[in-house]
Order: C-alpha cells, then sequence, then structure tokens
C-alpha cells in the first residue's frame, strides 16, 4: 500500500525531517502539533488555553487538507508538560469533538519543542 504526504501551508511546516501528516489508504497519521503559528512560525502568545486552541486550528487544517474533519478522528494523543492544565485542555478539546468523541491518551511530559505547553497527535480514518 502506498502512503501519501499531506501538507498544508496553514498549518505549520515541519520543523524537523518529518511530514505534517501520511495518509496510508483510508487512514490518516499526522504528526504531533505544537502551538506555532502557521504564519509566522512563532509559538502563539498566552497560556495553556490559547495554546491547546492555536494546536487545534492546526490539526483542523491538517485533516482538511486531507479532506477530513475532526469527525473521522478515531484517537489522539496529548502531551502535556503539566498534568495540572488537563481540565482547561479538556474544555478546548471538547469544542472540537461534540459527539462520539475518539480514543485518547494524556501524558505530562519533561519538555515539548520551542517551549510549547501542550502537543496534540491524531489518527483519522476516511469513510
Amino acid at each position: 500500500m502506498s502512503k501519501q504526504l499531506i501538507f498544508t501551508s496553514h498549518a505549520p511546516a515541519a520543523i524537523g525531517p518529518y511530514s505534517q501528516a501520511i495518509r496510508v489508504g483510508q487512514w490518516l497519521y499526522t504528526s504531533g502539533q505544537i502551538p506555532l503559528n502557521p504564519a509566522t512560525g512563532e509559538l502563539v502568545a498566552g497560556g495553556i488555553v490559547e495554546q491547546t486552541e492555536q494546536v487545534m486550528n492546526n490539526l483542523a487544517a491538517v485533516l482538511e487538507a486531507a479532506g477530513l474533519s475532526f469527525a473521522q478522528v478515531v484517537k489522539t494523543t496529548i502531551f502535556l508538560t503539566d498534568l495540572g492544565s488537563f481540565s482547561q485542555v479538556n474544555e478546548v478539546y471538547a469544542r472540537r469533538f461534540t459527539s462520539t468523541p475518539p480514543a485518547r491518551s494524556t501524558v505530562q511530559v519533561a519538555a515539548l519543542p520551542r517551549g510549547a505547553l501542550v502537543e496534540i497527535e491524531l489518527v483519522a480514518v476516511e469513510g
């Protein structure tokens, strides 16, 4: 089965040797998105709420580039530098998954690229 590169200028370009997303058949696998403004490449101003909003906007752009939406997401992984912000992240996250939310893992990590507070990756399936 072949793999297809998914890229959009509406999400931050990769800051290393990886792709924004790869489609294999009906499956889409995204790289983790951190809260970078795609126009500037800089971390968005603000705290965990603003950063989570930007991450979700970046993921929405990648999904759209693949012809998908949050409705087709089946699994997410959230990386936080502080699990104390879990409830604030949940509030932002829940606005994108209003019915049948995907399976999810959330873990605390020591650090994220560029000093981000949150990173989210996802898996979606067409159909």
